[in-house]
């Protein structure tokens, strides 16, 4: 039996998405006889999408000069692309913007009618969406996907519709920019797309999902890229961010020791080679769930490491900071990202969630307050579950330090029902344990005491010690001795005193004189080692007895 040249099993390999097998069978066949130009570009796909990210931009460049030299421009143009795409992609700005300018000169000289005009309007239409111009990316997006449609390419037509879909979702366009982003990935999901063009798709559309927080399409597409990744063999790039994204859903489910595992192999993966953008959000995942854990330590290397990454370090590394008890430097940080984050969407959300929290914890209600409005103004534009239970939530912790502990209770409940539906344990407990204070505030101590109970349990099997400890530390304040050692009726007098009464005032409430008032008073001061009804006042609020 004659044996099979390597050069027949590379393009059958090829075929079979086998890319490790086929970018060596292809190297074999190119050592013993120089490859062809249609051949060097599939030896460079393959070689791409086994991250040889050298090997492919080397064997892209031979290929292109391998089509110059038998007349054929245009896809000697798409080499030049692809190089200079996948250059900046991995930080090198200026030498992937030399190819896309050398593939310009060559379309321009040669004045062709092709496809390649398309692939080439690409660069600049994201310039715009990244410069804050939408609606100019999206005509030019328009335009690309009708030269896609002229010359029938499917990969063109799909960039084209995700571009569209981008635009239209920065400025605002929700509906329609969800429409078109699933219009691109049904090509992708129906394997119209090329498997370089289908991973760049697969990613961009998730991280655009995730950025108006339609958690429902990332799971759903984060799924369909898992099955994509698993049928190609030895497949590098995507598979990182993927683990990233699955990471982060296991962690919104509960799934906490998945989610750990699925961050530390993300972080494994995208080790070799280095330079992936996507290792910085890896190692910010890390960090969260670290945090969440209580392994401050380990929380820090990590949002350090992402910030050397390219990645913010914040809201996470502000909120591991007032989980320190450092709460000014919490402060000082949520503020500057604030002001660092405006107009930023997509990060914009989460700093608002995180800067409430440090605000309430600095007693700073009017700073919650104000961010509590711009993250409702942000919900109200966008259809999200996840964003809605972000702002109930945030709405109830701010009525609870502004002593409304009723109209608390109202959102709060509205925001557990949220995190429910969304099945978010986690976050639903952290609503049960705003409940319980506010619940303890109105003297409703029996649900009081559920919410904590429950909130305990969920902490205690997610591993969630730092708001396992804050739960417990609540529930012992429901047993007696009361604070400071008041007896009931010093702490009925101390409740009425926070609320501004006078004495006479007291005196009428509990129907006592105004001299046993005013040895109430006396004897409450002794025991709290307090001078003045404003201390006394303080000492209530922060021991939950108003």
């Amino acid at each position: 039996m004659a044996a099979v040249d390597p050069l027949t099993q590379g393009r059958e390999s090829y075929l079979r998405l086998a890319w490790r097998d086929a970018y060596e069978q292809m190297r074999a066949a190119d050592r013993h006889a120089r490859l062809e130009a249609d051949d060097l570009d599939r030896m460079a796909r393959s070689a791409y999408l086994i991250g040889a990210f050298d090997a492919a931009v080397e064997s892209w460049e031979r290929a292109h000069h391998a089509f110059l030299d038998r007349g054929d421009v245009a896809p000697a143009v798409r080499c030049a692309f692809w190089i200079g795409i996948i250059l900046v992609l991995h930080g090198e700005q200026a030498r992937g913007g030399g190819w896309l300018a050398r593939a310009e000169h060559l379309l321009d000289d040669a004045a062709l009618d092709c496809t390649e005009q398309g692939y080439l309007r690409i660069p600049g239409a994201l310039r715009a969406l990244d410069g804050g111009d939408p609606e100019s990316a999206r005509r030019s997006f328009v335009e690309i996907t009708e030269i896609a449609d002229r010359f029938d390419d499917a990969d063109l037509r799909a960039f084209g519709r995700l571009g569209q879909g981008q635009a239209l979702l920065a400025r605002g366009r929700v509906v329609q920019g969800v429409s078109l982003l699933d219009e691109a990935m049904v090509a992708v999901t129906t394997g119209e797309v090329s498997p370089v063009a289908a991973g760049i798709i697969y990613c961009a559309v998730i991280l655009a999902c995730r950025s108006i927080f339609d958690l429902g399409r990332v799971q759903e597409w984060t799924a369909a890229l898992s099955r994509w990744c698993a049928v190609q063999q030895d497949l590098q790039p995507y598979r990182g961010q993927c683990l990233v994204h699955r990471s982060e859903i296991m962690q919104l489910r509960g799934e906490w020791a998945e989610a750990m595992d699925e961050a530390r192999l993300a972080c494994e993966h995208l080790a070799a080679p280095p330079g992936d953008p996507a290792m910085g959000m890896a190692l910010y995942q890390r960090a969260e769930l670290f945090r969440l854990h209580g392994e401050f330590s380990e929380a820090e290397s990590c949002y350090r490491e992402a910030l050397d990454k390219g990645h913010p370090a914040q809201p996470g590394l502000a909120l591991l900071r007032l989980a320190q008890g450092r709460l000014d430097d919490a402060a000082a940080a949520i503020r500057r990202t604030l002001a660092e984050t405006v107009g930023a969407v997509q990060e914009r959300p989460r700093v608002l969630a995180g800067s409430v929290e440090i605000e309430l914890a600095a007693g700073d209600v009017e700073a919650a307050q104000a961010a509590v409005d711009e993250l409702g103004k942000i919900a109200s534009g966008i259809d999200s579950p996840y964003l809605r239970a972000l702002v109930a939530y945030a709405h109830g912790s701010v009525l609870l330090a502004a002593s409304e502990p009723e109209a608390a209770c109202v959102a709060l409940r509205r925001a557990w029902a949220a995190w429910h539906e969304i099945d978010a344990p986690f976050e639903a407990a952290r609503v049960r344990l705003r409940m319980a204070r506010a619940c303890r505030r109105i003297g409703d101590h029996d649900t009081a005491e559920m919410e904590l109970d429950a909130a305990r349990r969920v902490f205690e099997q997610l591993g969630a010690t730092p708001a396992m400890e804050e739960a417990r530390q609540l529930m012992g304040r429901t047993s007696y001795p009361n604070p400071g050692g008041l007896t009931p009726r010093e702490v009925e007098v101390l409740r009425l005193v926070a609320t501004g009464a006078t004495n006479r005032d007291i005196a009428d409430s509990l129907v006592i004189s105004e001299k046993t008032v005013a040895r109430h008073v006396s004897n409450m001061f002794t025991k709290l080692g307090v001078s003045s009804r404003a201390a006394a006042t303080a000492y209530a609020y922060e021991h939950d007895l108003v």
